[in-house]
């Protein structure tokens, strides 16, 4: 399994594919690289493709601090270390938290930004009490079902879990939720009370595409509209049906819109 140990933490990765383009993905939180399993497949076909675990999420390291300010260096760290130059990065929800700081703090490093899912804003305030009670119950059971229950919803758009075709992903993905350690915690407090990047916007000079589901509850579209106003020439993009997971729920269009965007950078 590779590994590589930056910023003090071993994190794990997976490369594939090659070419004269790097995409780096990073995940949302509760997850791993493997939420990203379908754009990996695909775009390792035509390009270099680099998905990494966040510091005691996956197969990393479990290791404080957990601040989205450390978590980014650490993402600099691997960027310089694996990336070949400047890359395409890929972020979702925590990753896009990540992502805004790298493009902002590390402008050398991003050719070009793809958000999903994502705010910079710190995480509203009515959302810490309900945020603090699952994560304490985590830390002393673990992610039991009562608390995948409650996080299922937070985590993907309500007709994607209710439609009967997709009952076994919904089974899969609940498995996985699960599966997280109760080492997990730390990367929730670092991600829920994380600090607001709002005036940093104005310095990402890199291409920016923002996507959203219009179903999504955790990050709410009007947040993706404020990164893109706040970016210059930034692009958004809604996709119907999906919710705070669109590369699980609606791969062939997150695919899409990617290939398309890359194709553009050419």
């Amino acid at each position: 399994m590779p590994t590589i140990t930056v910023n003090g933490v071993r994190l794990f990765y997976e490369e594939k594919g090659s070419g004269k383009e790097t995409l780096v993905f990073s995940h949302g939180l509760l997850w791993s690289h493997h939420m990203f399993r379908e754009q990996i497949a695909h775009f390792s076909k035509r390009y270099r493709v680099i998905a990494y675990d966040h510091r005691g999420q996956g197969q990393s390291e479990a290791k404080a601090p957990y601040d989205m300010e450390t978590v980014a260096e650490d993402a600099a760290e691997l960027i310089q270390n694996l990336g070949y130059g400047p890359v395409h990065f890929v972020g979702l929800s925590m990753g896009g938290f990540v992502g805004m700081r790298l493009a902002s703090r590390h402008p050398q490093l991003i050719k070009s930004l793809i958000l999903l899912e994502t705010s910079a804003n710190a995480e509203p305030v009515e959302n810490l009490p309900k945020y603090k009670t699952l994560n304490g119950i985590v830390k002393w059971l673990g992610v039991i079902p009562p608390v995948a229950n409650k996080v299922m919803p937070i985590m993907f758009a309500g007709s994607w879990l209710a439609k009967e075709s997709n009952q076994a992903e919904v089974k899969y993905w609940k498995k996985q939720l699960m599966a997280n350690k109760r080492a997990i915690t730390g990367p929730v407090e670092g991600v829920i009370y994380r600090k607001g990047v709002e005036s940093e916007l104005a310095d990402i000079k890199c291409p920016t595409m923002i996507i959203v589901g219009d179903e999504d509850v955790a990050t709410k579209p009007e947040k993706a509209k404020f990164i893109q106003m706040g970016i210059e020439k930034a692009e958004l993009h809604m996709i119907t049906g999906a919710g705070h997971s669109s590369c699980i729920e609606k791969p062939e269009e997150v695919n899409r819109l990617i290939e398309e965007w890359l194709l553009e950078r050419k």
